[in-house]
């Protein structure tokens, strides 16, 4: 797979946003700063998507040191 660039980024972010706001209730803030850093370029999808589910399934395990890639 090859690296995306900013605006490629961007607009793969719009996409999975609007998707995920057209079923579901609007993402956490905590989601929404994982974007943020996905468009920056500082993590990748993989690891958004791990912290996403890990948050969802087992909300008690999900501390603020495995989501410290936010802050």
């Amino acid at each position: 797979m090859t690296e995306k660039n900013k605006e490629e980024r961007i607009a793969l972010a719009n996409k999975a946003l609007a998707i995920s706001l057209s079923g579901a209730e609007p993402p956490s803030p905590e989601v929404l700063e994982l974007v943020n850093q996905y468009i920056e370029g500082n993590v990748e999808l993989e690891q958004i998507q791990q912290l996403v589910i890990q948050k969802y399934t087992h909300p008690e395990g999900a501390t603020q040191n495995e989501w410290s890639i936010c802050w």
